[in-house]
């Protein structure tokens, strides 16, 4: 009776085992996942980085370039199904303004902490080139030693695109009552920035330009210039007058947010979006292998997961 027993009741086990595991794996939806391309090096690696995380579990991913700002729209209406670089104090706007409206939801946040803010490599407080500094009012007394041919014998900030901050950086300058001496340039992408830090360290002249953390700048060398303390409503766009506007940049969090449908489309994935939390290290070494190595961002994708795996196995499975 055992005997048989068992010969019944056994393979029924197996095939119900068989069974719950072919329904998970086949539990993701077989529509793409819809991963943004924005216009930095770490959100690009890190896109690849994602995607190729989703590949390996069965997934298929379309990457879609799309503008910074507009991307939290495009969360919410579906034409993209994630973001994985929310930065808080620039995008938290349009982040939650997308969450109020409907269709973005939280998904989680990175270990890193952030921050996004005007500042010189090393070498220049290290050559003494404008005594004083990290303290913005040494800036007061500087300006020649940062002024470029399209400056107007003004110094130069270089800000990065201005699709990223807007106004943010010509307001604090006039703020601050700098704008006699200084003038704000946009760069025109991301590596404009990595370009101007090779120029000037060349040719021996000081540069301020717009960074953040966690970047491939953590590790070569980089200090952030200190403003007025940030507070709610101190920037002309929070409500903030040319009196208040000087504030500098606040440290935050730096966010993951997905269109309602990814849990219930891509349940699994959306698990393991969910899980991932970067670390500063980590972001840095994606950027590096851009900036400094010279890597194609897919190419730097590719390569960081598979110098990675004991990193991200574990947040697929």
């Amino acid at each position: 009776m055992k005997k048989r027993f068992l010969r019944i009741f056994l393979p029924s086990v197996f095939a119900a085992i068989f069974s719950i595991s072919q329904v998970s794996n086949a539990a993701d939806s077989n529509e793409p996942i819809k991963v943004p391309l924005k216009n930095w090096s770490s959100q690009l690696v890190m896109a690849y980085v994602i995607g190729g995380m989703f590949e390996s579990m069965g997934n298929t991913v379309e990457y879609v370039p799309v503008d910074n700002q507009a991307s939290f729209e495009a969360v919410r209406l579906g034409e993209v199904t994630l973001v994985h670089e929310v930065w808080q104090s620039t995008m938290q706007n349009a982040y939650y303004n997308a969450m109020a409206e409907g269709g973005l939801i939280d998904a989680g946040t990175h270990a890193a902490a952030t921050l996004e803010e005007m500042g010189v490599p090393n070498w220049v407080i290290e050559k003494d080139l404008c005594p004083g500094l990290p303290s913005w009012e040494a800036l007061k007394d500087c300006h020649e030693v940062f002024a470029t041919p399209d400056s107007g014998g003004k110094g130069r900030w270089l800000e990065g695109p201005q699709s990223w901050h807007g106004d943010v950086m010509p307001n604090r300058v006039k703020g601050l009552g700098l704008d006699d001496k200084w003038e704000v340039k946009f760069a025109g992408a991301a590596e404009a920035l990595w370009t101007e830090l090779k120029a000037a360290e060349k040719e021996g002249r000081g540069t301020i330009i717009f960074n953040w953390s966690p970047n491939f700048t953590d590790a070569s060398g980089f200090t952030f210039i200190e403003f007025p303390p940030y507070y709610d409503g101190c920037r002309i766009k929070d409500g903030g007058t040319l009196e208040t506007t000087g504030c500098g940049s606040p440290p935050g969090w730096l966010k993951k947010g997905a269109n309602y449908k990814f849990p219930k489309t891509h349940p699994q994935a959306y698990t393991a979006f969910s899980k991932l939390s970067f670390t500063t290290p980590q972001i840095g070494q994606m950027a590096a292998l851009v900036d400094v190595d010279g890597m194609g961002h897919e190419d730097a994708g590719k390569k960081w997961l598979a110098d990675n795996e004991a990193v991200w196995k574990p947040w697929t499975q």
